[in-house]
Order: structure tokens, then sequence, then C-alpha cells
């Protein structure tokens, strides 16, 4: 759309790249730029965060990780112009022409966000007062979501006429007590094997991994946008929210999710107390504990159809994230056993 307010608001940014807009289409918080010099990307950004992005972006440009929608840097040199309060930073526009299937796209994605992994690796010293105080302090969050769940299943049992929300949580108490055991086992599991290490491994993160933020070139290779989250910190911290919302459907068999896993660790393996982790926090059913804690607190009247979908949807997202742990668990068990044996033999 031809917007001449537009245009002209962002030529005191774009002079900084000798770029003369002609015309501008909004695409969310990306404004696509037609110009003399071609089609770019402008993004705007919060300026608090924009320090810690340049560098990130920058380290991986040293370290030779080429899958990142280049920058473009000003006349003067900087990767971002300061404007009304703004951070703004110039990409060129990715056509985003999807020349695989769902499966190809998403394996590419993950060896990607596995590549960006194992070039920035690195292992930092751990303060074992400090872990142990991360362990006592989890243990007891999931020591407390235990005793909510066991006291309002007492609740609700002595009441002679549930609530609809009530009768179905009923139902669902035994799995997310599973769950929540689970849960803790593997974060115990994880401690003992760790308490002793000094060491953790630490990655850069992208942040906010998700198909939207890997568009692909006209050639149909794949690049990350979106870097404005990324930080140093566990591998684990990428993968969890994108399983976390590929769990968002109705209850399923996702051996999809369980294939791209592993096609990431074919390029990065986790070490045995990382598995550990995930599998933790992957099973944790905080989603649904928070539903029954909303309810909970719920002043009357509650609206219960909206309640019992929510806890629903929340149980769905509990039995297919369990599908993904239990298959991976299994996987992980029979690869330590057939090592095991090679060992023996």
């Amino acid at each position: 759309m031809r917007d001449t307010f537009q245009v002209d608001s962002l030529i005191p940014i774009l002079n900084n790249y000798q770029v003369k807009p002609y015309f501008v289409e909004e695409h969310g918080n990306i404004k696509k730029i037609y110009s003399n010099k071609g089609t770019f990307a402008l993004k705007k950004m919060d300026p608090t965060i924009g320090t810690d992005f340049i560098r990130h972006v920058h380290l991986l440009y040293q370290k030779g990780y080429n899958r990142i929608v280049p920058i473009y840097p000003t006349m003067d040199g900087r990767y971002a112009v300061l404007h009304d309060k703004a951070l703004y930073y110039l990409m060129p526009w990715m056509s985003n022409e999807v020349k695989e299937d769902r499966t190809q796209k998403h394996q590419q994605l993950f060896r990607e966000v596995a590549r960006m992994h194992t070039i920035t690796a690195k292992e930092i010293k751990v303060n074992k007062e400090e872990r142990t105080e991360h362990y006592e302090k989890t243990i007891e969050v999931l020591d407390k979501n235990q005793e909510f769940l066991d006291g309002f299943i007492d609740e609700c049992e002595k009441k002679t006429y549930m609530s609809p929300f009530e009768l179905v949580f009923c139902l669902y108490y035994n799995e997310i007590s599973q769950a929540l055991r689970f849960s803790k086992t593997k974060f115990e599991e994880w401690y003992e094997k760790t308490k002793e290490t000094e060491k953790a491994r630490m990655v850069i993160t992208h942040g906010k991994i998700s198909s939207e933020h890997f568009l692909y070139d006209e050639k149909g290779y794949g690049y990350f946008i979106n870097f404005e989250n990324a930080r140093y910190g566990s591998p684990i911290h990428d993968l969890l929210p994108y399983f976390s919302r590929s769990f968002n459907t109705q209850p399923q068999r996702n051996d999809e999710a369980v294939e791209w896993v592993y096609h990431y660790y074919k390029y990065f393996p986790f070490k045995a107390d990382e598995k550990l982790l995930f599998f933790s926090y992957l099973a944790y059913p905080i989603p649904i504990i928070q539903v029954v804690e909303r309810y909970y607190k719920k002043e009357q009247p509650k609206n219960e159809l909206k309640f019992v979908r929510m806890l629903q949807r929340k149980y769905w997202h509990l039995k297919n994230s369990e599908y993904v742990v239990m298959r991976m668990t299994e996987i992980d068990e029979q690869e330590k056993k057939a090592k095991e044996g090679a060992q023996q033999q």
C-alpha cells in the first residue's frame, strides 16, 4: 500500500543506509521497504535489549555461523539506528517460498539450531552452592504443586455435588500427579548426577525458535530472524518452548516431534545430565496445574464451560508431552543397553 506518511517517517532512519523508500508495507512489526536499492525488511526493537542482540549476532558471525538473515550496517558501520526512542535494523527481504515439505523444513530448522549450539558451546564454571540452592527451590515448588493438587481433590471429593470442572479434574488427577512425580524423579536424578560437577555447558540460544522465524531465500536456504532474545544459556531453553507449543493439539502420537529431537541430536547430542533435565522440564504439567489454580482462586460465579474447555485443552497438552517423553525415555534406555552390551562383548 502507498502510505506517504509512513514513507516520510522512515526517511530519517533509512538515510543512514542511503536508501530512498518508495513504498512501505506493514507485516506485523516488520516493515517491507521498496526502495531505490531493492526490497528490505526494517525491524523495530526495544533499545534496552539492542546492545546484547547486536553482540550475540556479531559473535555468531565471527564463529562462522551464516544462517542468520544478514543485518546491514549503516554508512558509518552501526548495526542499528536509534530513532524516536526505538532501535531499527535493516535486513534483506526474504521471499520465503518454501520448496520442501513440512518434515524437511523442520529437519533443516533443527539442524541449524544444533549447528548454532555446536559452534557457540562453551563450558562455564558453576558454583555448587548455587546449584544446590536451585535444586532445593525447584523441589519445593514441585512439592507445593503436589500439595495443592492433593488438597483440591480432597475438597472436591468431600462435596455431595461437584461442579463440572471439579468432576473432570478428579478424572485427570492421577495422570497429572503421575506426570509431576516423573518430572520430580528426573530432576532428582539430574541433581545426583551433577551435584559434584563444577561445570555446565552453555550455548547461544535463539530464544524464540519457531518455523515463522526461519525464512527461506530464493535458493531454498533457511535463515533465522528475530534474534532479539538471543542469550547464553542451556540448549534446552531453545527446545522446550518449541515443543510445548507443538503439544497444543488434540491428543496424538507425535512421532514427528521425537524425530525432530533425534535429528537435532545428530548434530548436537545432549549429555546424560542435559537429557534428564530436558525430560523433567518437558514432563512438568505446569500448564494444567495453572488452570486448576486459576479456577480455585476465581471468585463465584465461575464460567464452568470455559474452565472445563481450558482444562481439557491442557490435559491434551499433558498427554501429548507424555507420549513424546515416554518415547524418548524408551529410546534412551535402549541405547544405554545396546552400549552396555557392546562393552561386555
